[in-house]
């Protein structure tokens, strides 16, 4: 006789509190070990979290943009030497891992040649990896020392909270998952040898995307052995496992259905469709076999549970409409819409091509009584009371936590369903134009709803943005079962509180993880997913909501949101309303020293009323003012953001009357005051002033003005002859008639390359400044100081005269040496300035008569010639 599990009213599922047997009977967690319970734990049986949390780490490192555009060989090297990353240990955080070139080439299934030519340079290349190579005291390289910068990042910006930064334990199980799927195998001497992986002896050309393919389809199943299949239209020939591996690998799904192919010929993967009454094509469906060998389940097994008609779905011989079997409906040219089918859950279930929706009702529980069906109808089930299953669930052949498809007997939560065909209570979240949503079918095709519409499922991966990923990963179950404006609303949600916990987090790369945090907990607060009974409102108003207990905005249930510890201002409140309730009591005893304990107690409540009234009232008046203060800084706002906006335009303006002023030099139009080749050659004027001050540095009389003057203009012919050499080399490269007929393009490219010439000149005289400066006696004194005072260091004392002293005593009077000679040259150019700016100013203004030729030869703009003209 089956056990009856008690009821719950809506209310109840959301408020009453969850006993532990109650929370144990929801969900069932495979004990770890092999399915016999017996050897050392199975790589492939991981949890849930542990699962989902591995994918999650593999999925950013592949998409963090040095690995996204590079070859599926160089993403499963990425993979298996993250894998092999060390784990921070205290405060040394390395992230290293030693390997070889030829270990690498045997866990990708290459040889060490291709790993050296196509897999390490494109990783380095995109600074996905860095390398070094690990030398023998000989010099013979012995490994290569490998950095997976994508985890260095994560742990140096985003912390613990980043999906790459898995701790110790986490990177051991990737890393025994990618041993027992694909790894080379040891024997190591005096140890107990290690078994190669699955795919071992698959090399060659696509070994290295088989064993990509196979490790992301592991992430991506449940215990159950089913992979999970992407949602959405699929090409037919290729089909609906294809589309998702291609998701997976970022492919095409006609790469996928080879790969899949191979797979499934290496003996790892299982395809079938499921049998249909009318005999044509089910739903495609893909197993992991590895996976369902770890769970004690077999293909056979599986097809078994699945396919199993419970005995209150029959159908009688007589029953009519939609529920007449095969031959009846075949008799009355129906065949198609009538055609029975067995008893499958929702998410295995396909409808074949050309057949009518019709919805299927799972089985719940095991009927206690003997079943009678007399009416023919599809609700009637027990005793013939026409009465209709508790309760009809998507999934109700699934486990609670998502892992098992084995079939357990799902929780009677209501008598009211809206799967049964009751009209359930109105709700505002589950209708959508007047209008309550009838679901869609499965494979995402849209279902009817009132008034002719049509809504379409929903899709059952998560959104492919990381963060919401992560974030929603706990509640995948209930997403699955909401339809695609329900998804949209949720996803709208959950960006918008990411986006909050950001603004509050001091690593906003922890939001995710945060919000998954909170989700978990509310889920264990109701017992488990199938407690819920509206996931989208329970998501939205619930699950998702933060639940300050105090004032503070980081506030959430108590706890901190950005130390993960008690909230101490809820401490502090808790605190003084205790001493306001005892401070109250102790007024009462004072001036009440006589009255009984029920007045007492009724005086003290009245007080404590009194007093929230009061705290109410001040608390509606704090609230105004905040209110008046936020207006008057929105206020502010807009003023500023108005400024600023008059201001930019004000630039805008000015940069326009700018660019429209002729050239000062030339009088070019609409040159912003100087064009490009009057600009090159004041730059280049400059240059050659300071070349030649440069110069003059290292002369003996750096106050004798003539002999400044002669270096000036020794170093002024110098650069001028090199100018002109550079000039004839142009021309003999270049197209002479072209410059001829364009004057104004010749005149641009030699005041270019007489400003290229002036720049490698200055560098040419600085530098020979400095080495004529370091042989000075100021240098030399300093060099050998210098070279004294690291001689004369501790470690060197012994042995002044030894090798290391002598080189490092020698580098040191060097350094020394090029100090002193900039420290030189920096104050004799500054003199130089000094004593050119000392003439300038008392010299006299040339008279007009020098200056009126300069103006003349100077040309007119157009707008000055027309108004001469005119």
């Amino acid at each position: 006789m089956a056990t009856t599990l008690p009821k719950f009213t809506d209310d109840a599922v959301i408020d009453a509190p969850v006993l532990p047997r109650q929370r144990a009977a929801l969900r069932s967690v495979p004990t770890s070990g092999k399915p016999d319970s017996k050897g050392p734990e199975d790589p492939l049986r991981l949890g849930r979290k542990m699962r989902l949390r591995l994918l999650a780490a593999v999925q950013a490192l592949l998409s963090d943009p040095s690995i996204v555009g590079l070859k599926d060989a160089a993403k499963l090297a990425a993979i298996v030497l993250y894998a092999k990353s060390r784990a921070p240990k205290g405060e040394k955080d390395d992230n290293q891992t030693s390997i070889w070139g030829a270990e690498l080439g045997r866990w990708l299934g290459m040889t060490e040649s291709t790993v050296h030519h196509k897999v390490l340079p494109p990783l380095r290349g995109t600074d996905a990896l860095h390398t070094q190579v690990v030398r023998d005291a000989k010099g013979h390289p012995t490994g290569l020392n490998c950095v997976v910068m994508p985890l260095w990042n994560a742990r140096k910006s985003g912390g613990a909270a980043h999906p790459l930064a898995l701790d110790k334990a986490e990177l051991a199980t990737l890393l025994h998952l990618i041993e027992a799927l694909f790894g080379p195998g040891w024997t190591p001497e005096g140890k107990e040898p290690t078994p190669p992986g699955l795919l071992a002896g698959r090399t060659g050309k696509g070994a290295a995307t088989d064993r990509l393919g196979l490790l992301l389809m592991v992430l991506s199943t449940r215990a159950s052995g089913w992979l999970q299949l992407c949602g959405g239209s699929v090409k037919k020939r290729e089909g609906r496992g294809a589309a998702t591996l291609a998701r997976l690998l970022g492919c095409s799904p006609s790469g996928a259905r080879k790969v899949l192919a191979r797979l499934t010929e290496a003996g790892v993967v299982a395809r079938q469709r499921k049998a249909t009454s009318t005999r044509m094509n089910g739903r495609g469906k893909v197993m992991l076999l590895p996976v369902a060998r770890a769970y004690g389940r077999t293909l056979a097994s599986v097809e078994g549970v699945q396919s199993s008609d419970p005995v209150f779905l029959a159908r009688p011989d007589g029953a009519c409409g939609d529920h007449a079997p095969a031959d009846v409906a075949g008799a009355f040219g129906t065949t198609g819409i009538c055609g029975a089918e067995g008893g499958e859950s929702a998410g295995d279930q396909e409808r074949p091509d050309g057949a009518a929706f019709h919805a299927v009702h799972a089985p719940v529980v095991t009927p206690v009584v003997p079943l009678q069906l007399s009416g023919g109808f599809s609700g009637e089930c027990r005793g013939g009371s026409g009465d209709l299953p508790d309760r009809a669930c998507l999934r109700e052949d699934q486990a609670v936590d998502g892992e098992d498809a084995a079939a357990e007997p799902a929780l009677p939560v209501a008598e009211v369903s809206p799967l049964r065909g009751e009209k359930p209570g109105e709700s505002a979240v589950d209708e959508q134009g007047g209008q309550r949503a009838a679901g869609a079918g499965a494979g995402g095709r849209p279902k009817a709803v009132g008034g002719g519409k049509t809504r379409q499922q929903g899709r059952v991966d998560l959104p492919e943005d990381l963060g919401l990923r992560v974030a929603l990963g706990p509640v995948s179950w209930l997403w699955a079962g909401l339809n695609r404006w329900q998804q949209d609303q949720v996803v709208a949600a959950a960006t918008a509180e990411l986006e909050r916990l950001s603004d509050l987090l001091m690593q906003p790369e922890g939001a995710p993880r945060l919000l998954a945090d909170r989700l978990t907990d509310r889920l264990e607060e109701v017992g488990g997913e199938a407690r819920v009974n509206s996931a989208f409102g329970w998501i939205t108003r619930r699950g998702l909501v933060r639940r300050p207990a105090c004032s503070d905005v980081r506030c959430d249930d108590g706890i901190r949101l950005d130390t993960g510890g008690d909230c101490a201002n809820c401490d502090n409140v808790i605190h003084i309303r205790r001493a306001r309730r005892a401070r109250i009591a102790a007024d009462i005893d004072r001036e009440l020293p006589g009255i009984g304990e029920a007045e007492r107690r009724q005086v003290l409540e009245d007080r404590l009323r009194e007093h929230a009234a009061i705290e109410a009232e001040d608390f509606v008046w704090r609230r105004e003012q905040a209110l008046a203060e936020q207006a008057r800084r929105d206020a502010a706002r807009a003023a500023a953001q108005e400024r600023a906006e008059r201001e930019r335009e004000a630039e805008t303006v000015a940069d326009a009357l700018r660019q429209a002023l002729p050239c000062e030099d030339c009088g070019q139009d609409r040159s912003a005051g100087l064009c490009e080749a009057c600009d090159h050659r004041r730059q280049t004027e400059t240059l050659i002033v300071e070349a030649g001050l440069i110069a003059a540095t290292w002369s003996d009389g750096l106050t004798d003005p003539g002999t400044v003057a002669a270096a000036t203009a020794k170093a002024r012919t110098a650069i001028g002859n090199s100018i002109a050499t550079a000039w004839q080399e142009f021309l003999q490269i270049t197209d002479v008639a072209a410059l001829e007929a364009n004057p104004e393009a010749a005149e641009d490219a030699y005041a270019f390359a007489a400003f290229q010439t002036a720049q490698q000149s200055l560098q040419e005289y600085q530098d020979n400044a400095l080495a004529m400066l370091g042989r000075t006696e100021e240098a030399e004194a300093e060099a050998r100081r210098a070279y004294k005072a690291e001689q004369g260091r501790p470690w060197f004392q012994h042995h002044p005269n030894g090798a290391d002293a002598i080189a490092a005593a020698t580098k040191a009077s060097d350094r020394a040496r090029e100090r002193t000679a900039r420290y030189l040259l920096a104050k004799r150019l500054e003199q130089l300035r000094e004593q050119a700016a000392a003439r300038t100013e008392t010299a006299a203004a040339a008279p007009w008569t020098d200056r009126l030729p300069e103006l003349a030869a100077r040309r007119l703009n157009s707008d000055v010639t027309g108004e001469v003209i005119a």
